[in-house]
């Protein structure tokens, strides 16, 4: 008798790791359009300088390791890690934060863990972290979205917008279409209440809808990751599914003291987070169970954050948080084998 030899793994459709990271790149174009749309060329400007500079440093440090640069360079990690890092800077970030911040990703968040899948935490994140703790001011100017002007609603044009980048723009033409983050403004309110500031502050009761508008882009191309497979629902869902739960609890409890749970989860990074930093594989937790775990405790840690800490939007200390914690969770999360009656949990120590 015949018998078909076939051996695991059993692969369904031809796809490796750069076509994994172009579909990523791809979902990421709705958020970049919707960023430069409310908040001017900046986003743009930072996404391609962030490109630049991040495959030139991919190139040089592939080169020094004497491994096959054109085989590393196209699995269009390091693209993807500017374009999340350009994605998450101020607009009129100086050109030398984005500098800093490729070549922490790059060089020391990446390949001094030994490269693409060796790295605990996620590199754009790390990069992230770093710059908003070393430069705090550049960190925390964003534009503000479709600033009013005499003439009525406007943004920076472009020649203005490099000019503010590369270092030859006025600085009151950039302190005038500046301003603090509704994150910022609702975390520093001094003693208004939650209904006081909507109330009484139109940048944050007219620039909030820009917010909106950008994170229900970035679900669109969560969606779209989605519907290709490149990652499953169990993350996203758990982490803004438990941010969700947390935050109403407490807008129930004392709804002066605490923005309602629709504010944290459009305002900041919150949906860029869900669907583009806490999917990766390589930092995230494997299994079913240890996603919806990985991704409870991302909401969980970004409404603490949030809260009670220093820094208004936390996606990124979360999701760090959580990365060191991944090893721990899929020790304890890992489902039943075939032909075992139970799961192997935890750490076997020898007798």
């Amino acid at each position: 008798m015949a018998l078909i030899r076939i051996t695991s793994p059993h692969a369904h459709r031809p796809g490796n790791t750069g076509n994994v990271m172009q579909t990523v790149l791809l979902a990421t174009l709705p958020g970049l359009a919707a960023m430069t749309f409310f908040f001017g060329w900046g986003t743009l400007i930072q996404v391609i300088w962030g490109l630049i500079l991040a495959i030139g440093l991919e190139a040089l440090i592939i080169k020094l390791r004497k491994r096959p640069v054109s085989f590393y360079l196209q699995d269009y990690s390091a693209a993807v890690t500017a374009v999340l890092l350009g994605l998450a800077l101020p607009p009129f970030a100086p050109w030398w934060v984005m500098t800093v911040g490729i070549i922490i990703a790059i060089a020391v968040a990446k390949h001094l863990y030994g490269g693409m899948g060796n790295n605990p935490f996620n590199p754009a994140m790390v990069a992230y972290a770093l710059l908003l703790v070393s430069f705090p001011v550049q960190m925390t100017s964003w534009t503000a979205p479709f600033v009013m002007t005499g003439e009525g609603w406007a943004v920076m044009g472009l020649g203005d917008t490099l000019s503010a980048i590369f270092g030859a723009g006025s600085p009151l033409v950039i302190d005038a279409h500046t301003m603090a983050t509704p994150l910022d403004i609702m975390k520093h309110r001094g003693g208004f209440t939650t209904e006081e500031m909507w109330a009484n502050d139109p940048l944050l009761a007219n620039g909030i809808g820009a917010w909106h508008a950008v994170s229900a882009a970035y679900v669109m191309g969560g969606v779209f990751l989605l519907y290709r497979k490149i990652f499953t629902w169990h993350t996203p869902v758990a982490m803004l599914g438990s941010l969700a739960v947390i935050s109403t609890l407490f807008f129930l409890i004392a709804p002066d003291n605490y923005p309602d749970p629709f504010f944290h989860l459009t305002a900041g990074a919150t949906m860029l987070g869900a669907f583009f930093i806490a999917t990766d594989p390589v930092t995230s937790a494997t299994s079913n169970k240890g996603k919806l775990w990985f991704g409870a405790g991302i909401g969980v840690l970004i409404f603490v954050i949030r809260t009670w800490g220093n820094y208004p939007d936390a996606v990124a200390f979360a999701i760090m948080l959580m990365n060191l914690c991944a090893p721990f969770i899929d020790q304890y999360t890992q489902p039943r084998s075939y032909g075992h009656h139970k799961a192997n949990r935890g750490m076997k120590g020898d007798n």
